[in-house]
């Protein structure tokens, strides 16, 4: 049950195709073992109102947050994180060529006994695959 929530400026909107960053981190989650493919979760948010650095309103950011259930181990999250970040990173390096962007990413994990999941995700999959 990975969750990524993508918190944005608005000031990206007129040059940055969120839906289609959106799509590059699940891609690229979807790509990786540590992220059942049934569980990724992928939104953004737009922030209006926002003060950044010196409170230039030409400076933007991108906030990544992962959450998953815990029990990964160290390496892989840490991997996990690298890809993510990565593909993030690539996805917006063009507007960061003639831009002031902040970009980051954090990872939590999620206590499995205080968060019950059910869905039918796995049901609607091609092929059923994922048990």
């Amino acid at each position: 049950m990975p969750h990524f929530i993508i918190e944005y400026s608005a000031n990206l909107e007129p040059a940055v195709d969120i839906a289609a960053l959106c799509e590059a981190v699940r891609a690229t989650a979807a790509g990786m073992d540590c992220f059942p493919t049934p569980g990724i979760r992928v939104r953004a948010f737009r922030a209006d109102h926002v003060a950044i650095a010196d409170g230039d309103p030409q400076h933007g950011f991108v906030d990544i947050s992962i959450r998953l259930r815990e029990g990964r181990p160290q390496e892989v999250k840490e991997a996990a994180c690298e890809g993510i970040f990565e593909a993030a990173r690539a996805f917006l390096a063009p507007y960061m060529d003639d831009h002031s962007l902040a970009l980051s990413l954090e990872m939590r994990d999620i206590d499995a006994s205080l968060s019950p999941k059910t869905g039918t995700v796995r049901r609607h999959l091609p092929g059923r695959e994922f048990g």
